[in-house]
């Protein structure tokens, strides 16, 4: 586990593990198990008929974290993941996922992670998972992330999602079902540089009364890349749903941005609102006063933006 200088770098961006992890924590390398621990409160397991983990958490669990990052450094790995989370009632964990490919090949190197959430009532649970890609072979970095969540009454999920650099394709669906009283909460940042596609579905279904739904991205797209995002908020009885998407375009890049709103409730409250733009050369201005460069200032604007 963590045996040379690139599984501890791919590790460190993705999940923000230096060294051993604390706690639970699945790592998978190269479509193995490359370390694992389960605790008193988590327990990991292999799934019997997929490949894949079975994280179950037991009903008033509290500051506990549970890593299940995945990394690839062999060119022409292909492999599709089946993860299933049952968390339980009167829970506050943290699940910190995350996918890194190294391809120093010309085979692509692909993963596909299935992930399939069921949280208990009052629980709350913060997911984040981060993409990244390096190396320096011709063979593609592909991910195509699904996941799915079933949130009992009162329960929530903050769900941060974050595509650094380096995927050159990415086809990612979220579905969250909402019960009576449930909360989803999901931030999505998204870089594309050079010829890179990134498409991203997502659907929040406000099922329950009270429900709330949040979904908040922000993206850039540099050189020829591509990216449509298409986020979906239904409300299915009295709750409230804001949708925000906002974009940076730059060089030949492209972007398609289709929020959409749907009520089935004369008692539901949906918002959306999109805007896709350049960066403003006033703001470019102003930080080269302060003795920055055009390229350092550009820099610092979108690192900030995405942030």
């Amino acid at each position: 586990m963590m045996d040379n200088q690139v599984d501890r770098e791919l590790l460190e961006k993705i999940a923000d593990l230096i060294g051993k992890p604390v706690g639970a924590f699945n790592i998978r390398k190269d479509s193995c198990c490359d370390g694992r621990s389960s605790t008193e409160n988590i327990e990991i397991t292999n799934k019997e008929e997929q490949p894949g983990i079975v994280v179950r958490i037991k009903d008033n669990t509290v500051d506990e974290t549970c890593h299940i990052p995945v990394i690839i450094t062999k060119p022409g790995i292909e492999e599709v993941v089946y993860n299933d989370f049952y968390i339980g009632d009167n829970c506050k964990v943290d699940i910190v996922a995350g996918c890194g490919i190294h391809n120093c090949g010309d085979a692509d190197s692909r993963h596909d992670g299935i992930h399939t959430f069921h949280v208990g009532k009052n629980s709350h649970v913060t997911y984040s998972e981060k993409h990244y890609g390096d190396g320096d072979g011709t063979g593609g970095r592909i991910m195509n992330p699904q996941t799915i969540v079933y949130l009992d009454e009162g329960a929530t999920i903050t769900m941060n999602t974050t595509q650094i650099r380096g995927i050159d394709s990415t086809k990612r669906y979220t579905k969250i079902v909402c019960g009576k009283g449930a909360e989803a909460i999901v931030t999505e940042h998204l870089l594309t540089h050079g010829d890179q596609v990134a498409e991203s579905e997502m659907e929040i279904v406000l099922d329950g009364e009270g429900s709330r739904g949040q979904v908040i991205s922000r993206s850039v797209a540099q050189d020829h890349s591509s990216q449509v995002f298409y986020p979906r908020m239904v409300g299915n009885d009295a709750c409230f749903g804001h949708v925000q998407c906002d974009s940076i375009i730059m060089g030949d890049a492209k972007i398609k941005s289709i929020p959409a709103i749907e009520a089935n409730s004369t008692e539901a409250q949906l918002i959306h609102e999109a805007a896709i733009g350049k960066i403003a050369g006033d703001q470019i201005l102003k930080l080269q006063t302060l003795g920055l460069t055009e390229e350092e200032a550009e820099d610092c604007i979108l690192k900030g933006f995405l942030a």
